[in-house]
């Protein structure tokens, strides 16, 4: 029986959009594999790692009969990306054996059943559905996903705090050192929702969502999140726990304030911090009426200095910060002009887009 037969490029394409979540090694070696659901022309492609499930539906022609079966999803890619991208690859089934054939080349492949594979059981309560755009989203995303933390033992920063409320959707980002905040308005309004989605998650959907016009549905539970785009079915476990109260840590009312170009001031970070040790990422900005210096230097003595001319003049201050976090901020803004908001040398930095509300960075200081 021929499971599927289409070309390489269609085939590939339905397996990578699934396949992200899928870890080489796992307890559960089915979980390694994707479940594929064949119902007349359409496979139903499903991967999971027992925390998130993807899903999707692709016409990938072959015969009209109903079939199922698991098969290596990483195994499956790495074959179908030596091929051609125009061949027409075709899935048989015979004698228990799963066969995938391109050309003149043919591949006799291990398969687990069907029935094995365990799908997350979806919450009976899902909120009410709301849409946003994809390139909506993705943009937001890509503004706060950087500040997120990394195995930090406070598992609720390990992921980003999504709140819809009214016709606004907050997204926030935290890693103890430093939050950003972005927001867009909604078509409707929703009740209050307030969920952490996981990390895992966040890089999985930014890969996925795309810049086209086009909508991402939203519906939350309690203890889950589910996703619906371009015929994909995301659902994912959410994290646990209280996400710190992100209004209080973004200051207010700082009274010394400087406007610059992003571009000039990311190049002169970037330079400063050639001079700094990959322990010790400090720089010094030193902001007085007209002038904005940045410095670093290192245990072998070397140091860097950078000057940029600034419309300022409010107090001088001197402030370290860890360049690395100023340096994530400026390259996930795409706006021409920055807008630095300090009250003094020991206070966090708050960095805006002075033409849009909507997005916030805050950064703490370093002791330098």
């Amino acid at each position: 029986m021929i499971v599927l037969k289409s070309t390489q490029d269609k085939v590939l394409a339905a397996l990578q959009s699934v396949a992200g979540i899928v870890e080489r090694r796992h307890t559960l070696p089915i979980l390694a594999n994707v479940l594929l659901r064949k119902t007349g022309s359409q496979v139903q492609l499903t991967t999971s790692d027992l925390e998130i499930q993807i899903r999707t539906t692709a016409e990938l022609d072959g015969d009209s009969s109903n079939f199922a079966t698991t098969l290596g999803a990483r195994k499956l890619i790495d074959i179908l990306r030596t091929m051609p991208a125009d061949q027409t690859v075709s899935l048989e089934s015979t004698g228990g054996k799963l066969i995938l054939k391109g050309g003149k080349s043919r591949f006799t492949l291990q398969s687990m059943p069907a029935e094995d594979f365990p799908l997350v059981q979806e919450s009976a309560s899902f909120g009410p559905a709301f849409s946003v755009p994809q390139k909506t989203l993705k943009s937001l995303l890509s503004q706060v996903s950087f500040s997120m933390a990394v195995h930090d033992i406070r598992y609720y920063l390990n992921g980003i705090l999504f709140v819809a409320e009214g016709k606004q959707l907050s997204l926030v980002a935290t890693d103890g050192h430093r939050l950003a905040f972005a927001s867009a308005t909604l078509d409707v309004e929703v009740p209050k929702q307030e969920v952490i989605l996981p990390r895992k998650t966040v890089i999985e959907l930014q890969r996925l969502l795309s810049d086209k016009e086009g909508a991402i549905e939203m519906q939350f539970a309690a203890n889950q999140a589910k996703f619906s785009f371009d015929g994909m079915e995301f659902v994912t476990k959410l994290v646990e726990g209280k996400f710190p109260d992100y209004n209080r840590v973004i200051p207010k009312n700082h009274k010394n304030i400087v406007t610059l170009g992003r571009q000039p001031l990311l190049a002169s970070l970037q330079r400063t911090a050639i001079m700094t040790s990959e322990k010790f990422k400090g720089v010094r900005l030193n902001i007085e009426p007209g002038s904005l210096r940045v410095a670093s230097s290192n245990a072998e003595q070397e140091e860097a200095v950078d000057e940029l001319d600034v419309d300022y003049t409010g107090d001088t201050i001197e402030i370290g910060f860890n360049v690395t976090y100023l340096i994530d901020a400026l390259q996930n803004m795409s706006q021409e002009m920055v807008r630095v908001e300090l009250s003094d040398g020991n206070s966090s930095a708050l960095v805006t887009n002075p033409d849009d509300n909507a997005f916030k960075y805050v950064v703490m200081p370093m002791r330098i």
